[in-house]
């Protein structure tokens, strides 16, 4: 049986394939798989309301409480979600 990390990576994954030039922030299903990214990883945040792209699979989201994360896939493929 596959993880709910396993599924969020693959989809953080997808993100970032075809998600293309436009920036993320743009993305309205990009800030909406964010913000699902974060509350399984158990963290406060409400809705993602902006994000910004540092690379593949890497991104900066901030929530609507105010809080900012560093959501990004490890060297082991497990999604990392980290309070800035």
């Amino acid at each position: 049986m596959i993880n709910r990390t396993q599924v969020w990576a693959a989809i953080l994954s997808a993100i970032a394939l075809f998600a293309g030039p436009s920036p993320a922030a743009d993305d309205p299903a990009v800030l909406k798989d964010l913000t699902a990214v974060i509350a399984l990883q158990g963290q406060p945040c409400g809705q993602v309301v902006s994000a910004a792209k540092q690379g593949d699979n890497d991104y900066v989201a901030a929530c609507q409480d105010g809080s900012r994360y560093h959501v990004f896939v490890n060297a082991q493929g497990r999604v990392v979600v980290q309070k800035q």
